[in-house]
This record gives structure tokens, C-alpha cells and sequence, in this order.
């Protein structure tokens, strides 16, 4: 028989939002930050961590890249606006992401995007080998 705690059970539990207050992530651990210098932080972590590589991670965090290596310029350019999108929009802070421009040079693609957070704006870049 289960003990009953004053309907401890069966009582509605709130989980609270968590703050963008965290480290500050150089070659070390260097202070805190918080709000907009925080959410570039987790936007430049999401996108150099390959999604299902680490059991360490969620299988929501991440971006899946590896499979993009080899395939022609006109698959990897809408794939990877996709993929960003799908990647940074699961963060709760990330209001929208959008304003996508590309650059291909050899093996190389330069893509940069705007990302609307709850902090404001912010100018991203991100280069993918292909």
C-alpha cells in the first residue's frame, strides 16, 4: 500500500521557466552571464553540438550535420535553413529565426540568419562544410 501524504500525490506540481543566468564558457569557466550574451552562448552550443552524438545531451539538443557532407549545393542550402530553424526554436528564449543568406565557396557553405529572442536581435553566422 502506497502511503497518502495530504494529497501530496495527487497535488498539481509548477515548474518555473529557468533563467538564462549561467557560466560564461571560454577556454575556462570565466564569471556569469545573463540575457542576450547568454542566448548567443546557447545559440553557439546548440549549433556546434551534433544532435544523437551525445548521450550526455537530449536528443532535442543539437543540429544533425554530419549527413549533409557530400551533397549537392542545392539540397544542403533549404536542409540546413530547416535544420536551424528546428534546432534553435526548441529553446523557449528563441522567438523566431529567419533573414537567411548563404555564401558557397568550395566545399563550404556560409550561412548567416537572424535570431528574435526574448532579449532582441541577434546576427548569427554559421559555416557548414559539405
Amino acid at each position: 500500500m502506497i502511503p497518502s501524504v495530504n494529497g501530496f500525490l495527487n497535488s498539481d506540481f509548477i515548474i518555473e521557466e529557468q533563467p538564462s543566468y549561467t557560466y560564461k564558457l571560454t577556454n575556462k569557466i570565466g564569471g556569469y552571464i545573463d540575457s542576450q550574451e547568454a542566448i548567443i552562448q546557447t545559440i553557439y552550443c546548440i549549433l556546434n553540438t551534433e544532435r544523437y552524438q551525445y548521450m550526455i545531451y537530449s536528443w532535442n539538443y543539437g543540429i544533425e550535420l554530419i549527413d549533409l557532407i557530400g551533397e549537392p549545393v542545392n539540397y544542403v542550402m533549404p536542409e540546413l535553413k530547416r535544420r536551424i530553424i528546428e534546432a534553435l526554436t526548441w529553446d523557449k528564449r528563441i522567438i523566431e529565426v529567419n533573414d537567411f543568406t548563404f555564401d558557397v565557396s568550395k566545399n563550404e557553405i556560409s550561412c548567416k540568419f537572424t535570431v528574435y529572442t526574448i532579449y532582441g536581435e541577434v546576427q548569427i553566422q554559421k559555416v557548414v562544410n559539405f
